[in-house]
């Protein structure tokens, strides 16, 4: 008994020296072997940064996000994959720069290609691991096979399959319980009717609703994804959620139509509505515990504000890619923290692959694994030394700098000088902790960090010139009809080219 105590206690003494000394790196090591945690992704279209309480807004209200953010973690520097949708929804899903895809930064109901089904989706790399996964809301990956999210790793699709201004594709195929509405018959939709800002509910690879009631579409994707949550509570899952508001045209229910507020008002208290009966919904089905939920938009405002930072939508100026953005996983993220370390929605897939007990695609991806920055690791810091975007004329962001390979005023980037005299140096360089909203150009008095983020730069696009991989050819019905833009000539899309 003696001897068996003695290696007992030293075994104990060991355990203890080693988890006192390497507690902390275990905690964030080991992560994913003991939680597992079911995923929800919120992803906004176009909700810009200052259009949120929990970064300073006082209209319109956002009164459940603000208690997300005092539940959970704010990220004041959370860069998206692109300024506009497909290729900011690419670089989320994949972990990927979109044009290491070749995907476009906006696909059309006219597109003829889209996410190559090749590549791994947070779904498919999940779905892997043993989770339910169901994507509820707006896709734009690909409206047609093989780039369905049902191609792509989903179980189950509910939701329109583009921006809510474009139109249907008459090669879409039609539910036999297909819901019409506004006049219009099934003989219209047959004979090839399409109208801007007129988009069909996709219910997994078959239209069941044309034209979308757009007045409840947050409402229906908010009643959908909790039916999901509270079927599969019982075992891991993946709900993504990218809402279709608040892109235009604006829409919302009832509920929300105050004439006092504005359209953007109304439209972006819905979805912080909508946000609320998520959370609720995860708390009431008792997995909050075990339930990481993450929150950010796909590029900056298009009607709403980006303030306090530069220019909206379509920029590579902070604006239009620094995302309003907050983690949540009680116990897990601490609660009330703010994270101001650069990260990147392309992080997403190396992330929840540690922890979730996934395994990485076996091709490139660009992210990198921010779970040291969510959990509040000490010193914990952004895995990003220059994180690069090629989208338009290009930026880098470094530490607390902001460098674009191009003149200020110069381009399709002339608009947004604020009304200033745009400066005459051939780059921009901006210190965005001192000057947030970058009206300060710094590169000729920073000529060495100049030099060194301009070879980051073009590194990292001869890099990525060098190993493009394809998208996939759209499978159109022989006898469908045109899906051009309305008011266009209605002929068959030009014979597919030979592989």
């Amino acid at each position: 008994m003696t001897e068996v105590f003695r290696i007992n206690f030293m075994k104990t003494l060991i355990t203890t020296i080693i988890m006192t000394t390497f507690g902390s790196c275990f905690s964030v090591a080991t992560s994913a072997d003991a939680f597992r945690p079911n995923v929800i992704l919120i992803f906004i279209d176009d909700m810009g940064y200052g259009d949120v309480g929990f970064n300073g807004a006082t209209v319109p209200k956002t009164p459940n996000l603000d208690q997300m953010a005092s539940e959970g973690m704010k990220f004041t520097d959370f860069y998206v994959g692109c300024a506009v949708c497909s290729g900011s929804r690419t670089a989320l899903l994949t972990g990927c720069h979109y044009q290491r895809l070749s995907m476009n930064a906006v696909l059309f109901p006219n597109s003829t290609r889209g996410l190559h089904p090749d590549e791994v989706t947070l779904a498919d790399m999940l779905s892997d691991a043993d989770y339910n996964t169901a994507c509820v809301g707006k896709w734009h990956l690909g409206h047609l096979p093989p780039c369905l999210p049902t191609n792509q790793g989903f179980d189950s699709y509910w939701g329109i399959p583009y921006s809510n201004d474009m139109w249907i594709d008459p090669a879409n195929r039609l539910a036999d319980d297909i819901v019409i509405r506004d006049g219009l018959t099934l003989a219209d939709l047959k004979a090839g009717h399409r109208k801007k800002n007129v988009v069909p509910i996709l219910r997994n690879e078959e239209v069941i609703e044309y034209p979308a009631d757009q007045t409840t579409i947050t409402k229906r994707y908010t009643e959908a994804a909790i039916r999901f949550i509270n079927e599969k509570r019982e075992q891991p899952f993946f709900l993504y959620l990218p809402h279709t508001m608040v892109h235009l045209p604006l829409a919302v229910s009832p509920a929300f139509d105050n004439p006092q507020n504005t359209l953007i008002t109304n439209a972006i208290e819905e979805v912080d509505w909508s946000v609320g009966e998520i959370l609720k919904a995860v708390k009431a089905a008792g997995i909050s515990d075990n339930t990481l939920v993450v929150f950010t938009s796909d590029n900056g405002a298009a009607v709403g504000s980006s303030l306090p930072l530069r220019a909206k939508k379509g920029s590579v100026y902070d604006g239009g890619i620094r995302e309003p953005t907050l983690m949540w996983w009680p116990g897990k993220i601490p609660a009330g923290s703010v994270c101001s370390e650069v990260a990147a929605s392309i992080d997403m897939m190396p992330t929840l692959t540690s922890l979730c007990g996934g395994t990485l695609p076996e091709r490139k991806v660009d992210g990198r694994d921010i779970w040291p920055l969510m959990s509040g690791a000490v010193d914990a810091k952004s895995p990003h030394d220059a994180y690069v975007l090629m989208h338009g004329p290009g930026t880098v962001r470094s530490g607390r700098w902001k460098f674009y390979p191009w003149q200020e005023g110069k381009g399709r980037q002339r608009r947004d000088t604020t009304g200033r005299k745009p400066s005459p140096d051939p780059v921009q360089l901006y210190d965005t902790v001192a000057d947030i909203g970058e009206t300060t150009n710094v590169a000729s008095g920073n000529p060495e960090i100049v030099q060194r983020l301009q070879v980051a730069y073009d590194a990292h696009v001869t890099e990525i010139k060098a190993n493009q991989r394809p998208t996939a050819e759209l499978v159109r019905p022989a006898d469908a009809l045109s899906p051009n833009r309305p008011g266009g000539q209605k002929k068959k899309p030009a014979p597919k080219k030979k592989s």
